[in-house]
This record gives structure tokens, sequence and C-alpha cells, in this order.
């Protein structure tokens, strides 16, 4: 690819991978410091996650146990009905070879006091009727490949094994997400109250890629004391995987929402593309670099790398409500006496 060039005439680097080159022991360094003194700020004597054996909280708890020392870092494994098995022994390992007080909290009976499933599931039989108990089910974009992730569809699983796809009414995925929703928030309840049990601070886990883009539930897994990786894309997260010596699993594992009871990747349910080509197109986007370039870089038409810059745009103004801190009312002038 022919090198770009920026307004004051330099050379702008090739667009692919090697843009998230990171000296991943002097970042590992850097987040230490971050770690340490966010602690000393907050009077803080460790932290709290929930650990799901994914390549961000793997790598947020290994970050932790080399800042604080793994003594003063709380794993939380958090299973629930439709969570995969291998995910939580995953998580357990890493806790395990880090050497981390790691403690499991089931919360599917909180879910169902709840009425998460119930809900969920009255929401999915407004368009499979026959939906029950017994079935599988997960969201996936329609069209997501091609850009356009204006709608959703339903995929679901009966019991005999046969697969149905259907497109999602707005109420209904509305309602479905609301109550899946009670997910995240239940395990960050958790999470707070470790901490506030231990003096801990809870780290939250988000790269990148998922903070800039608002694929966090807004007082769930959004919510946190400290973010020591929000700044990183994924390549570069799972980079440090690899350097922290994590298990291959981790490192090469696909990630996963693992909210609903059928598989599900992320790019099924949130982004246009894979991991790896959405945090080139995230990266071209904040360094100004054109459809075309993109285009060129991921080997699809402009329009759909169009497309992409359009949804990153999108997915910005949409979800910076999840970002937002309370608002509140100045306060007027004294009343006149």
């Amino acid at each position: 690819m022919p090198e770009s060039v920026d307004t004051s005439g330099a050379a702008m680097p090739p667009l692919d991978s090697g843009v998230f080159e990171l000296d991943c022991e002097r970042e590992a360094d850097r987040i230490a410091d971050f770690l340490r003194s966010g602690l000393a700020n907050m009077h803080k004597r460790g932290v709290v996650l929930g650990l799901s054996g994914g390549v961000d909280s793997s790598v947020c708890a290994a970050l932790a146990a080399r800042a604080l020392g793994p003594q003063r870092v709380l794993a939380l494994l958090m299973p629930e009905q439709d969570s995969s098995a291998d995910s939580e022994r995953l998580g357990e390992r890493v806790a395990r070879e880090l050497g981390l007080r790691c403690v499991r909290e089931e919360i599917t009976p909180a879910l169902r006091a709840l009425g998460c499933y119930e809900r969920r599931d009255e929401a999915m039989r407004s368009v499979f009727p026959d939906y029950g108990p017994d079935w599988k089910s997960k969201l996936a974009i329609a069209d997501g490949a091609a850009g356009r992730l204006h709608f959703f569809d339903l995929v679901v699983r009966d019991p005999a094994g046969r697969e149905q796809r259907r497109r999602l009414p707005l109420q209904a995925y509305l309602r479905i997400v609301a109550a899946t929703s009670f997910k995240q928030r239940i395990r960050k309840n958790l999470e707070y109250f470790h901490a506030d049990s231990l003096n801990y601070a809870v780290l939250g886990t988000p790269n990148r890629l998922e903070f800039d883009q608002g694929f966090f539930v807004k007082n769930g897994d959004g919510a946190a004391d400290l973010k020591p990786i929000a700044h990183l894309y994924k390549t570069q997260v799972y980079a440090l995987a690899r350097h922290l010596g994590l298990p291959a699993q981790v490192c090469d594992a696909r990630p996963t929402t693992d909210t609903y009871s059928l598989a599900q990747g992320q790019d099924e349910f949130y982004f246009a593309l894979p991991w790896w080509q959405m945090d080139l197109a995230l990266w071209a986007r904040d360094h100004g670099r054109t459809p075309a370039e993109l285009a060129e870089a991921l080997g699809v038409a402009p329009a759909q790398a169009q497309a992409v810059y359009a949804d990153i745009d999108a997915k910005r103004r949409s979800t910076a409500y999840l970002h937002m801190a309370p608002l509140r009312l100045a306060a007027g002038a004294e009343p006149a006496r």
C-alpha cells in the first residue's frame, strides 16, 4: 500500500497491524504505576475483579498481580445458567496460575429472583411462541458483515437441535437486552460487595474498542474505580497476554459475550467486523485515514469501509449516554430577603 501523507507533509505509517506495535514490558510497568498511584489516591488496599477467563479480564488480573502482588487481588468467578463452563474453568486456571485468591459466586438464583430469564423468555416468545426453558438462543446482527447495523435477529435452537432465525421487533429487542443486563449488574454488585468488605477498589476490564464503542452495560460491567486497559486496542491486549505468559487458551480465544445460551461472538452481537479488523478501522478513523485506505487494508469494498466508519460514529453518538455522569442542576441564586 502506498504511504499516506498528513497535512504537514509527513509520511503516515502503513495501515496494517504495525500501528499497534507495543513495548509490552514498558506498558506493563506504566499500568503498574497507574494502579499503585490510583489505589493510593483512593486509600484502598487492593483490587477486586470479575474473572471470566477471557483475554481482557485475564490480562487485567495479571497486571494487577504484577503491580500489587497476588495477595492484594481478589478474583471473582460469577457463573450463571447460560454462561460457559469452559470460561469458568479457564478463569479458575488463570487465578490459580497467578496465585490469586478466588471466590465463586453463583448468580443464577439472584437472576431468577429478579425475573431475568422469565422476562427475557417472554420477549422471545413474542417472536417464537413455542420458546421454552429447554431452548437455546442468542441475538445476532442482521447484515453485520456489510456494515449495516440497523436491526437484530433472534436465533433459537429447539430441543431437537433445529435452528431458526427471525427479525426482532424493536420492543422485543429492548426487553431482551434489558433483561440480560441484569447479569452484568448483579456481577458488579458482587464485585462492590467484596471490594467494600476488604477496602479494595473495583477493577474494570474493557479494552479501547469496547470502551470507545459503548460495548458495556451502564452500572454493570461499565462501572469500576480503575480501568487499566481502556486505552489499549484489543490487538495490544492480546500482545500483553502473550508477554505476561497467560495460557494459550486465553491468548488464542475468540472474544465472546458469554451472555446467551448459544455461543455468540462479539462481532455477531455488536461490531460490524471481527475484532482485529475493527481495531484497525477504529485506529484509521481516529487518524484521519480515508475509507478507500481502510478498504484496501481490509480487502473490502470502499462502500463497506465507509459504512464501518459511519457505524463507529453512530455508536459514539448513541452510547455517549453510557459514559455520562449523572446530570444535576446547578445551585440557584440565594432567595431575596
